[in-house]
């Protein structure tokens, strides 16, 4: 029992850095990875580090090397924009579906209690929003959204895209230093998720999709701004270092 506890946070342990090397740009895209080295210089045994490096291919930040094992992806600035895309599609369907059967009371509660908690980070000043935890009500936001259809298909899915970091909920909000470039944006984005509470509990589900992937498109626009206007953004974003600009 001890034992396999003990395998269970290398494993884990594993997992946490490997993933922060990728998203940080330590690894490079096409990076091979092999999985002697990165054990001794884990200090774990090669079964976590080929358990982790399973899971990371699973989340879409490694791939299968041609001649075996792994290596870091690379993607292309479209395909950044193609799952931007794909979240908005998932997103909006859970709204409408979500909509169309209709929502439990405690569900709708629970939903309506996050954008409540959304409004009070903002502050009375002008840049004043407690950003860490704007990030961490609107994962549990967009959570909670897909959720509300009772589709495990649809959860498991928009579980899935949002696993790549550029891809979740919350990768391109603002921190304390970019503020005033994005502040505009969250308070559109807390809007958007009032209005988009209010169409599914009035069971308008073409309003609730519409206005989930419009909500969606915000993170493309802010892709776009860091990619054509503030390059040097793109190393506060995990994942982006990954991405290859857009070609002109």
């Amino acid at each position: 029992m001890a034992r396999e506890a003990t395998s269970k946070t290398h494993a884990m342990r594993a997992l946490v850095e490997l993933r922060k090397r990728i998203t940080k740009g330590e690894l490079p895209g096409g990076t091979r990875l092999f999985e002697v080295a990165l054990a001794e210089d884990l200090q774990v045994s090669r079964t976590p580090v080929r358990e982790a490096m399973s899971r990371l291919a699973e989340e879409g930040l490694l791939e299968r090397a041609p001649s075996g094992g792994f290596m870091v992806r690379s993607f292309a600035y479209a395909d950044v924009l193609d799952t931007l895309e794909l979240r908005g599609v998932l997103e909006g369907t859970a709204a409408r579906l979500a909509a169309e059967r209709g929502v439990p009371e405690a569900k709708l509660r629970e939903i309506t209690e996050v954008v409540r908690k959304l409004d009070e980070v903002f502050g009375d000043e002008p840049g004043d929003v407690d950003f860490e935890a704007y990030s961490e009500l609107n994962g549990q936001f967009h959570d909670a959204l897909a959720a509300l259809p009772g589709s495990a298909t649809i959860e498991r899915e928009l579980a899935r895209v949002k696993s790549l970091p550029f891809a979740s909920p919350s990768a391109f909000l603002p921190n304390e230093g970019r503020l005033s470039a994005f502040r505009r944006s969250l308070a559109v984005g807390q809007e958007q998720h009032r209005e988009l509470v209010a169409a599914i509990a009035a069971r308008e589900g073409a309003r609730a999709e519409a206005l989930a992937r419009e909500h969606a498109l915000a993170a493309r626009r802010n892709l776009e701004y860091i990619f054509s206007s503030e390059h040097s953004m793109v190393t506060t974003v995990p994942g982006l270092e990954l991405v290859a600009p857009a070609e002109k």
